[in-house]
């Protein structure tokens, strides 16, 4: 893999017609990518004449956390929810082909960075309890040019969470952010879902506040969307312990329309599970009758439970991190019970369920195709050129860094440089099952590491295979404005974080 960082210096200014989200104002430009290679050749020549020898270690073998550990692709579940009809003719998976609808209009955006981007986990990470993690404020304007070096880098985020339009998440963490996100840089749980839209009549949709994921799914192009509230309004002892509200009445669809129709004249060919459950016990059972039922028909009962349609859950996380002191349950909780109480009500028989979101490398593979065309669509850099690396900054060892070390083992011409933050699931002090890649405090940690380990390959030897030169905060702050850094010979130069 080449170690080399370069620029996009394209000629000329972005055209007034540009219709791109407004980004704030970049902090002046310090040195040129030509030049700061310039800088860092006259600094490694120095420190030849020093008589400095570059050191027999990987540069991540300095790091005093975690040791450097990538997971085999075959630690991920094998539950992708994509059947080979949606991949390759040998069965192979690909990733959804187009993750943004809009025709690409490349933009003129000088100075950014293309060899390298960043993807980020949300909650624990970028917010807490609806309200932003304050270095993330910091770090997204690190990214959007005010850093040491005056370049922009390429973002995407990629969460777990959903029940809401992907507009309105955007919305929301523009405000948190104090920043412009766009839906062509956005993915939630569900996202991936809207694959689906076409193969499927009636389904069943479950989770979230209101009438919201019903909205969504229909968003998405699903044609009959069913709720839970739907079929308790149709039966009320469905879940004798549920009383719909009269708002959640006037709400609900009529599925008997006047009495014209019996339950059991409705099938559903697929349960989709798009948000945390708010009342998982109604919940439970209603998914429980469909996967127990003689192919999705409403208010049957299989005699094989063989017959119950596909069930879908937009992520697996059993954990993740709220407004509360300790983590709370999660959707991956939800999805451990009904596999487990189908088990204990049906004779021991197995429930498969398919899951989304971290850490399947479908979604990762998802995320790229969505990177790329966010770094054609906002930066004009071409699509057919994938970032050398990829920094995912993630809370979550079961779900962020499993997930993103599975996908660096899978690809081949991208370095997925997984980065586990203390601001949310991880409880530091522990060590995780999977284990990062560098261990940070907090997101703008993370945006300065992946920043500096790119500018420091600038100075890498070829001779060495591209092994970085560990220079300490103020020879790169010295190298970024054109001077050659001062070096003095330690004991161990080379011992730093």
């Amino acid at each position: 893999m080449s170690s080399s960082v370069s620029f996009s210096l394209a000629a000329g200014q972005p055209g007034s017609g540009s219709q791109g989200p407004q980004r704030p104002s970049m902090h002046p430009r310090q040195i040129s990518s030509s030049s700061f290679a310039n800088a860092f050749d006259a600094a490694r020549t120095k420190l030849n004449e020093l008589g400095v020898q570059e050191p027999e270690v990987d540069e991540d073998d300095t790091d005093d956390m975690l040791s450097p550990s990538s997971s085999s692709a075959s630690d991920s579940d094998d539950d992708s929810p994509f059947s080979p009809s949606e991949g390759s003719s040998n069965g192979e998976y690909s990733a959804p082909a187009s993750p943004i609808s809009a025709p690409i209009t490349p933009a003129v955006d000088p100075d950014v960075a293309d060899n390298f981007a960043f993807a980020f986990d949300i909650d624990g990470v970028l917010v807490r309890g609806g309200r932003p993690i304050p270095e993330a404020i910091e770090a997204m304007k690190a990214l959007n040019g005010e850093n040491d070096f005056g370049i922009k880098v390429p973002y995407i985020f990629l969460t777990n969470g959903g029940g809401k339009f992907e507009t309105e998440r955007c919305r929301d963490l523009s405000q948190q952010l104090e920043i412009e996100v766009s839906p062509g840089q956005f993915i939630c749980g569900h996202t991936p879902m809207r694959q689906f839209a076409n193969r499927y009549g009636t389904v069943l949709i479950v989770g979230g506040e209101g009438e919201t994921c019903r909205k969504v799914a229909e968003g998405y192009g699903f044609r009959d969307v069913i709720t839970p509230g739907d079929i308790i309004k149709a039966n009320a002892h469905t879940a004798p312990f549920r009383r719909l509200t009269d708002t959640e009445q006037g709400n609900c669809r009529d599925l008997l329309e006047g009495g014209k129709k019996k339950l059991s004249d409705i099938v559903v060919e697929a349960v989709f599970v798009f948000a945390d459950s708010r009342d998982w016990a109604s919940d439970l059972q209603i998914i429980l009758d469909v996967a127990q039922s003689k192919g999705g028909r409403l208010e049957t009962r299989s005699e094989t439970f063989t017959e119950g349609p596909p069930i879908y859950f937009s992520h697996n996380d059993v954990l993740w991190s709220a407004a509360h002191e300790h983590v709370r349950l999660g959707m991956g909780a939800l999805r451990r019970i009904v596999e487990t109480v189908f088990e204990d009500t049906s004779g021991g028989r197995k429930l498969k369920t398919h899951a989304f979101g971290k850490p399947q490398v479908s979604t990762f593979e998802f995320a790229t195709r969505l990177l790329q065309q966010w770094r054609a669509t906002q930066h004009g850099l071409t699509e057919a050129n994938p970032p050398r690396t990829v920094y995912f900054v993630g809370d979550t060892p079961e779900s962020d860094i499993r997930g993103t070390n599975a996908m660096n083992e899978k690809c081949k011409d991208t370095e997925w440089y997984s980065i586990l933050v203390k601001t949310g699931v991880y409880q530091p002090g522990t060590e995780p099952k999977y284990k990062p890649r560098k261990l940070v405090d907090t997101v703008l940690d993370a945006v300065n590491h992946g920043i500096r380990r790119e500018m420091a390959k600038l100075g890498s030897k070829k001779s060495t295979g591209g092994r970085m030169l560990p220079l300490d905060d103020a020879a790169l702050k010295a190298i970024a404005e054109g001077r050659t850094p001062n070096f003095e010979l330690l004991e161990d130069p080379f011992n730093y974080v």
